[in-house]
């Protein structure tokens, strides 16, 4: 079987732009939720999120934005600085045998509700013309694939929380068994209108705003946490088999050595410590590791108060006596749950905690939850680390689960 190593990374969010840029906001616990003011028509909402405001960059030409809906356009941001980092963009052949892996949980939303403002608050007896090709799931992965020359599997996952991990596993697993050479993997996420946060809103998983720091709304781990607070964003890895990037005299980055699935298949929106857990074994199963050998875990980690505590349990049953030793720390604090690119935006930042050898903190967390007793990596970040392996974990509604695991490539 194929080794599969990491070439390029690219994210955005709330956080800034790029994956370096996003990395340093995490590791300094700099928090990118801000007020938000959404409208459609006459419904409007005022709140916090982890919005993107700045400024996108112009990588499309203004007669081409009629076919993107944010979401792509977020998914092209993150994908063409992975691209370009792996000099894929420069290798025609190379280019049309490779392929594009990417998830996303709701897909054109923006799109989607102009439509419904246009039908039945505007009155009017048609929507956009491109409506369909900025809505659908695919439209992101098609686009990347389109801009980029790559011929190959264009596949997209739709998996609530889990779709950008899956995604990577499944590219991973793709290169691993030789079905590949090269596939650009994430996700991305632009859901913040007016129908899906009422959608979110009517689950009552949305946290409550903190009076005195908005920006600190969401407190995964916390004995004072309230729920999730909603995010988005894009991010992507160029994933190759050893050979390719070899040969090519690519520079690697990092090896991505495992990946395990499971559903729970309990619940629709209750998770299992138990389907969580298999997940984690399983990635450790395919990288070939023992859990001792774990120094670091991006969590999952949304704020509400059962995901927490299920984690937290999942992880004790999977690393036993090791446990105490993980270091363990949730970036939502800072850049929100962007949903379908969470997977990927967390997993970049897990790679980018490998290279630097730091692990970011889980900000904000001031109060503890006793019952939530991992070292979390609370308020501040830790520099000068030795990071043998690091793991992603993403899990969702529906009992999906999903987690990655890293090591630097030797």
């Amino acid at each position: 079987m194929n080794r599969v190593v990491i070439t390029g990374i690219g994210a955005i969010s709330a956080l800034g732009a790029g994956a370096d840029t996003n990395f340093s906001a995490a590791f300094a616990g700099r928090s990118g939720i801000g007020p938000v003011d959404i409208s459609a028509g006459p419904h409007r909402i005022t709140g916090y999120a982890a919005q993107i405001g700045f400024a996108l960059p112009e990588l499309i030409r203004k007669a081409e934005l009629p076919l993107f809906d944010r979401v792509a356009l977020l998914a092209w941001i993150a994908a063409s600085e992975a691209l370009q980092q792996a000099g894929l963009q420069q290798d025609p052949v190379a280019q049309q045998a490779s392929g594009v892996f990417w998830g996303t949980g709701i897909g054109g939303a923006q799109t989607t509700d102009n439509g419904y403002v246009d039908l039945f608050i505007e009155r009017k007896n048609r929507v956009r013309p491109m409506s369909i090709v900025a809505s659908m799931n695919n439209a992101a992965a098609a686009q990347i694939a389109l801009r980029a020359g790559f011929g190959g599997s264009v596949n997209t996952y739709s998996s609530a929380c889990v779709s950008s991990a899956q995604a990577i596993g499944e590219a991973f697993r793709h290169i691993r068994h030789g079905y590949a050479e090269r596939v650009l993997a994430g996700g991305s996420e632009a859901m913040l209108t007016v129908g899906v946060w009422r959608a979110w809103e009517a689950l009552h998983v949305l946290g409550t705003t903190d009076a005195a720091h908005p920006e600190r709304s969401c407190k995964p781990f916390s004995l004072d946490r309230s729920g999730l607070i909603l995010g988005e964003g894009g991010a992507a890895l160029m994933l190759e088999s050893l050979d390719s990037a070899q040969q090519r005299g690519a520079t690697i980055l990092a090896e991505l050595a495992g990946y395990g699935a499971s559903n729970d298949a309990t619940h629709m929106t209750k998770p299992d410590p138990a389907g969580q857990a298999r997940a984690m074994h399983m990635a450790l199963r395919e990288a070939g590791l023992t859990p001792d050998q774990i120094d670091y875990i991006n969590a999952h980690g949304a704020g509400t108060l059962a995901g927490d505590l299920a984690e937290t349990q999942s992880i004790r049953d999977v690393f036993g006596a090791h446990a105490a030793a993980l270091m363990v720390s949730s970036t939502k604090a800072v850049h929100g749950h962007t949903l379908g690119a969470a997977g990927a935006l967390e997993f970049v930042l897990a790679v980018q905690a490998l290279r630097q050898q730091a692990v970011p903190p889980t900000a904000f967390l001031a109060q503890p939850d006793p019952a939530c007793d991992l070292d979390y990596v609370a308020l501040q970040g830790r520099a000068q680390q030795s990071l043998r392996a690091v793991m992603s974990n993403s899990f969702a509604f529906g009992g999906s689960n999903a987690a990655l695991i890293a090591i630097p490539f030797i």
